[in-house]
Protein backbone atom coordinates (compact mmCIF):
# COMPACT_ATOMS: atom_id res chain seq x y z
CA UNK A 1 0.00 0.00 0.00
CA UNK A 2 1.09 3.55 -0.67
CA UNK A 3 1.45 6.08 2.11
CA UNK A 4 -1.66 8.25 2.42
CA UNK A 5 0.45 11.11 3.71
CA UNK A 6 2.88 11.10 0.79
CA UNK A 7 -0.05 11.33 -1.61
CA UNK A 8 -1.71 14.09 0.39
CA UNK A 9 1.50 16.10 0.47
CA UNK A 10 1.92 15.66 -3.28
CA UNK A 11 -1.56 16.99 -4.04
CA UNK A 12 -1.19 19.84 -1.53
CA UNK A 13 2.15 20.99 -2.96
CA UNK A 14 1.09 21.04 -6.60
CA UNK A 15 0.59 24.60 -7.85
CA UNK A 16 -0.99 23.86 -11.26
CA UNK A 17 -4.76 23.94 -10.94
CA UNK A 18 -5.63 21.06 -13.25
CA UNK A 19 -2.97 18.81 -11.79
CA UNK A 20 -3.99 19.59 -8.20
CA UNK A 21 -7.59 18.67 -8.98
CA UNK A 22 -6.52 15.48 -10.78
CA UNK A 23 -4.25 14.42 -7.91
CA UNK A 24 -7.02 15.13 -5.40
CA UNK A 25 -9.63 13.15 -7.31
CA UNK A 26 -7.24 10.23 -7.86
CA UNK A 27 -6.25 10.24 -4.21
CA UNK A 28 -9.91 10.07 -3.15
CA UNK A 29 -10.55 7.18 -5.55
CA UNK A 30 -7.50 5.25 -4.30
CA UNK A 31 -8.55 5.86 -0.72
CA UNK A 32 -12.02 4.46 -1.39
CA UNK A 33 -10.37 1.44 -3.04
CA UNK A 34 -8.36 0.77 0.12
CA UNK A 35 -4.99 1.42 -1.52
CA UNK A 36 -3.63 4.07 0.87
CA UNK A 37 -2.12 3.41 4.30
CA UNK A 38 -3.33 5.85 6.96
CA UNK A 39 -1.16 4.26 9.65
CA UNK A 40 2.03 4.97 7.70
CA UNK A 41 4.61 7.04 9.60
CA UNK A 42 6.60 8.34 6.64
CA UNK A 43 7.56 11.98 7.38
CA UNK A 44 6.43 14.48 4.77
CA UNK A 45 7.04 18.17 4.19
CA UNK A 46 3.77 20.06 3.84
CA UNK A 47 3.88 22.99 1.41
CA UNK A 48 0.77 24.64 0.04
CA UNK A 49 0.97 25.03 -3.73
CA UNK A 50 -1.05 27.68 -5.51
CA UNK A 51 -0.88 29.31 -8.95
CA UNK A 52 0.92 32.62 -9.49
CA UNK A 53 -2.45 34.34 -9.83
CA UNK A 54 -4.62 35.58 -8.20
CA UNK A 55 -2.59 38.23 -6.45
CA UNK A 56 -3.19 37.92 -2.70
CA UNK A 57 -3.96 41.10 -0.77
CA UNK A 58 -4.89 41.79 2.86
CA UNK A 59 -8.59 41.16 3.33
CA UNK A 60 -9.36 44.87 3.81
CA UNK A 61 -7.64 45.77 0.52
CA UNK A 62 -9.75 43.51 -1.71
CA UNK A 63 -12.25 45.79 -3.52
CA UNK A 64 -15.97 45.53 -2.79
CA UNK A 65 -17.87 43.25 -5.17
CA UNK A 66 -21.29 44.55 -6.20
CA UNK A 67 -23.08 42.25 -8.68
CA UNK A 68 -24.94 45.13 -10.36
CA UNK A 69 -22.37 45.29 -13.19
CA UNK A 70 -21.01 42.31 -15.11
CA UNK A 71 -17.50 42.92 -13.78
CA UNK A 72 -18.83 43.30 -10.24
CA UNK A 73 -20.66 40.00 -10.53
CA UNK A 74 -17.51 38.37 -11.87
CA UNK A 75 -15.51 39.77 -8.95
CA UNK A 76 -18.08 38.36 -6.52
CA UNK A 77 -17.98 34.91 -8.11
CA UNK A 78 -14.18 35.07 -8.30
CA UNK A 79 -14.03 35.59 -4.53
CA UNK A 80 -16.11 32.44 -4.00
CA UNK A 81 -14.09 30.46 -6.55
CA UNK A 82 -10.96 31.43 -4.63
CA UNK A 83 -12.51 30.23 -1.37
CA UNK A 84 -13.27 26.88 -3.00
CA UNK A 85 -9.71 26.54 -4.30
CA UNK A 86 -8.39 27.38 -0.84
CA UNK A 87 -10.77 24.82 0.62
CA UNK A 88 -9.18 22.05 -1.47
CA UNK A 89 -5.82 22.87 0.11
CA UNK A 90 -7.34 23.18 3.56
CA UNK A 91 -8.97 19.75 3.45
CA UNK A 92 -5.78 18.15 2.14
CA UNK A 93 -3.81 19.83 4.91
CA UNK A 94 -6.32 18.80 7.62
CA UNK A 95 -5.75 15.19 6.61
CA UNK A 96 -2.00 15.39 5.98
CA UNK A 97 -0.90 17.37 9.03
CA UNK A 98 -2.40 15.51 11.96
CA UNK A 99 -1.37 11.91 12.58
CA UNK A 100 -2.76 9.31 14.95
CA UNK A 101 -6.43 10.17 14.53
CA UNK A 102 -9.18 7.62 13.73
CA UNK A 103 -9.46 6.33 10.19
CA UNK A 104 -12.79 8.13 9.83
CA UNK A 105 -11.04 11.48 10.29
CA UNK A 106 -8.93 10.91 7.18
CA UNK A 107 -11.89 9.53 5.24
CA UNK A 108 -13.91 12.64 6.07
CA UNK A 109 -11.34 15.21 4.95
CA UNK A 110 -10.31 13.29 1.84
CA UNK A 111 -13.98 13.28 0.86
CA UNK A 112 -14.22 17.01 1.54
CA UNK A 113 -11.16 17.72 -0.63
CA UNK A 114 -12.80 15.91 -3.55
CA UNK A 115 -16.08 17.79 -3.05
CA UNK A 116 -14.26 21.13 -2.87
CA UNK A 117 -12.60 20.29 -6.19
CA UNK A 118 -16.08 19.77 -7.67
CA UNK A 119 -17.25 23.07 -6.21
CA UNK A 120 -14.24 24.88 -7.67
CA UNK A 121 -14.89 23.53 -11.15
CA UNK A 122 -18.62 24.27 -10.94
CA UNK A 123 -18.14 27.91 -9.95
CA UNK A 124 -15.16 28.43 -12.23
CA UNK A 125 -17.42 27.43 -15.12
CA UNK A 126 -19.91 30.09 -14.05
CA UNK A 127 -17.11 32.66 -13.89
CA UNK A 128 -15.90 31.65 -17.35
CA UNK A 129 -19.44 32.00 -18.67
CA UNK A 130 -19.19 35.69 -17.72
CA UNK A 131 -15.97 36.04 -19.74
CA UNK A 132 -13.50 35.86 -16.85
CA UNK A 133 -11.36 33.20 -15.18
CA UNK A 134 -9.79 32.36 -11.86
CA UNK A 135 -6.82 34.63 -11.29
CA UNK A 136 -8.27 37.66 -13.10
CA UNK A 137 -8.89 39.58 -9.86
CA UNK A 138 -7.08 39.91 -6.52
CA UNK A 139 -8.11 37.73 -3.58
CA UNK A 140 -7.18 37.31 0.08
CA UNK A 141 -5.60 34.47 2.04
CA UNK A 142 -7.44 34.73 5.37
CA UNK A 143 -8.45 31.05 5.40
CA UNK A 144 -4.93 29.81 4.79
CA UNK A 145 -3.45 32.29 7.26
CA UNK A 146 -5.66 30.82 10.00
CA UNK A 147 -4.64 27.31 8.93
CA UNK A 148 -1.00 28.29 9.42
CA UNK A 149 -1.74 29.77 12.83
CA UNK A 150 -3.46 26.56 13.97
CA UNK A 151 -0.96 24.16 12.38
CA UNK A 152 0.31 22.76 15.68
CA UNK A 153 -3.04 21.64 17.14
CA UNK A 154 -5.84 19.66 15.48
CA UNK A 155 -8.38 20.91 18.01
CA UNK A 156 -7.61 24.56 17.26
CA UNK A 157 -7.62 23.81 13.52
CA UNK A 158 -11.09 22.24 13.64
CA UNK A 159 -12.41 25.12 15.74
CA UNK A 160 -10.93 28.01 13.81
CA UNK A 161 -11.08 26.87 10.18
CA UNK A 162 -14.19 24.74 9.45
CA UNK A 163 -16.15 25.68 12.59
CA UNK A 164 -15.36 29.40 12.47
CA UNK A 165 -14.24 30.73 9.09
CA UNK A 166 -16.01 28.21 6.87
CA UNK A 167 -19.16 28.55 8.96
CA UNK A 168 -19.16 32.23 8.01
CA UNK A 169 -19.80 31.03 4.46
CA UNK A 170 -23.08 29.52 5.67
CA UNK A 171 -24.10 32.99 6.82
CA UNK A 172 -22.92 34.79 3.68
CA UNK A 173 -24.36 32.51 1.00
CA UNK A 174 -28.12 33.31 1.19
CA UNK A 175 -27.59 37.11 0.91
CA UNK A 176 -25.23 36.55 -2.04
CA UNK A 177 -27.83 34.33 -3.70
CA UNK A 178 -30.45 37.06 -3.24
CA UNK A 179 -28.18 39.62 -4.91
CA UNK A 180 -27.53 37.28 -7.84
CA UNK A 181 -31.25 36.61 -8.24
CA UNK A 182 -31.95 40.35 -8.25
CA UNK A 183 -29.62 40.87 -11.23
CA UNK A 184 -31.01 37.83 -13.08
CA UNK A 185 -28.10 35.42 -12.57
CA UNK A 186 -30.30 32.52 -11.52
CA UNK A 187 -27.81 29.87 -12.67
CA UNK A 188 -25.09 31.12 -10.32
CA UNK A 189 -27.60 31.34 -7.49
CA UNK A 190 -28.62 27.71 -8.07
CA UNK A 191 -24.95 26.65 -8.13
CA UNK A 192 -24.65 28.16 -4.69
CA UNK A 193 -27.52 25.91 -3.54
CA UNK A 194 -25.15 22.99 -4.10
CA UNK A 195 -22.29 24.75 -2.34
CA UNK A 196 -24.44 25.61 0.69
CA UNK A 197 -25.80 22.06 1.00
CA UNK A 198 -22.33 20.54 0.95
CA UNK A 199 -20.74 23.19 3.13
CA UNK A 200 -23.22 22.47 5.92
CA UNK A 201 -21.78 18.97 5.89
CA UNK A 202 -18.19 20.23 5.85
CA UNK A 203 -18.74 22.56 8.80
CA UNK A 204 -20.50 19.66 10.48
CA UNK A 205 -17.37 17.55 10.13
CA UNK A 206 -15.34 20.31 11.72
CA UNK A 207 -17.85 20.37 14.57
CA UNK A 208 -17.74 16.58 14.92
CA UNK A 209 -13.96 16.38 15.15
CA UNK A 210 -13.69 19.45 17.35
CA UNK A 211 -16.08 17.83 19.82
CA UNK A 212 -14.25 14.49 19.52
CA UNK A 213 -10.94 16.13 20.44
CA UNK A 214 -12.56 18.09 23.27
CA UNK A 215 -13.90 14.83 24.69
CA UNK A 216 -10.43 13.25 24.49
CA UNK A 217 -8.99 16.20 26.45
CA UNK A 218 -11.88 16.48 28.93
CA UNK A 219 -12.82 19.93 27.66
CA UNK A 220 -16.30 21.43 27.45
CA UNK A 221 -16.69 22.19 23.72
CA UNK A 222 -18.66 25.41 23.58
CA UNK A 223 -16.71 27.31 26.23
CA UNK A 224 -13.46 25.96 24.74
CA UNK A 225 -14.52 27.29 21.34
CA UNK A 226 -15.05 30.78 22.74
CA UNK A 227 -11.74 30.61 24.58
CA UNK A 228 -9.96 29.69 21.34
CA UNK A 229 -11.54 32.64 19.52
CA UNK A 230 -10.12 34.96 22.17
CA UNK A 231 -6.73 33.23 22.39
CA UNK A 232 -6.15 33.36 18.64
CA UNK A 233 -7.77 36.81 18.30
CA UNK A 234 -10.07 35.27 15.73
CA UNK A 235 -13.11 37.10 14.36
CA UNK A 236 -16.39 36.33 16.11
CA UNK A 237 -19.40 35.77 13.82
CA UNK A 238 -20.37 39.05 12.15
CA UNK A 239 -23.82 40.11 11.04
CA UNK A 240 -26.86 37.85 10.85
CA UNK A 241 -26.07 34.16 11.31
CA UNK A 242 -27.73 31.47 9.19
CA UNK A 243 -29.16 29.74 12.24
CA UNK A 244 -30.84 26.84 10.43
CA UNK A 245 -27.61 25.96 8.58
CA UNK A 246 -25.49 26.31 11.71
CA UNK A 247 -27.89 24.12 13.72
CA UNK A 248 -27.72 21.50 10.96
CA UNK A 249 -23.91 21.67 11.16
CA UNK A 250 -23.84 20.94 14.89
CA UNK A 251 -24.05 24.27 16.70
CA UNK A 252 -26.55 24.32 19.56
CA UNK A 253 -29.23 26.99 19.91
CA UNK A 254 -27.70 28.06 23.20
CA UNK A 255 -24.27 28.48 21.65
CA UNK A 256 -25.66 30.57 18.80
CA UNK A 257 -27.38 32.84 21.32
CA UNK A 258 -24.09 33.37 23.16
CA UNK A 259 -22.20 34.05 19.94
CA UNK A 260 -24.85 36.52 18.80
CA UNK A 261 -24.53 38.52 22.04
CA UNK A 262 -20.77 38.94 21.48
CA UNK A 263 -21.22 40.79 18.19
Amino acid sequence: MESLFVRLAEALANSEIGQKIRLTVELAADWRAGQLDWRDDTPVELVCGRPAKPELLPHKDVPNRSPVTLEGRARLLHAIVHIEFSAINLALDHAARFRGLPEAYYADWIGVAAEEAEHFELLRARLQALGYDYGDFPAHASLWEMAERSADDALARMALVPRLLEARGLDATPPIQMKLEQVGDHESARALDIILRDEIGHVGLGDRWFRHLCTERNLEPESTYRELLDRYQAPWPQGKMNESARLAAGFSAGELAVLAKKR
